[in-house]
């Protein structure tokens, strides 16, 4: 029950912030989700590798929305944090979905010093995705 109110708090804030996005712009193609690490503390869930792919995206997110304006990098780190508490209870696995967050943000900031459209096509494909991924694990593996 708990992944249920967390997936669909998550869905609801990526979509609020969708429609805060400032441009309209097409949407690019979704990166390939990385493949499900194996934490050895904790049996696997079936939907890790949807969470680890969120993860990414919260990491994205939150240095490509503080640099194109809206500033509301700090939510994604917050959302980020609450999925670290009701997802990873081992150490290892909090050092999983950190990494991953990590990994999304550390890519970005590599590649972009100023908001460009491309900055902006990627936050508003992220959003849509970061959406679609809470969905379906709400949907498929909700209470």
């Amino acid at each position: 029950m708990r992944l249920t109110l967390i997936v669909a708090a998550l869905a609801l804030s990526s979509s609020a912030a969708l429609a805060q996005t400032t441009a309209a712009t097409p949407k690019s193609p979704a990166a390939a989700p990385s493949p499900a690490p194996s934490p050895t503390a904790e049996t696997p869930l079936p939907y890790d590798r949807e969470l680890m792919r969120l993860a990414e995206i919260f990491g994205a997110l939150s240095y490509l929305r503080d640099l194109c304006g809206p500033g509301d990098g700090a939510s994604f780190r917050g959302k980020m944090t609450e999925l670290i508490d009701i997802e990873a209870h081992a150490e290892e696995r909090k050092e999983l979905f950190a990494g991953a967050f990590n990994r999304g943000f550390s890519d970005y900031e590599l590649t972009y010093r100023r908001c460009t459209p491309s900055a902006r096509e990627t936050i508003a494909s992220y959003l849509d995705e970061a959406a679609r991924i809470a969905r379906e694990v709400a949907t498929r593996y909700g209470g």
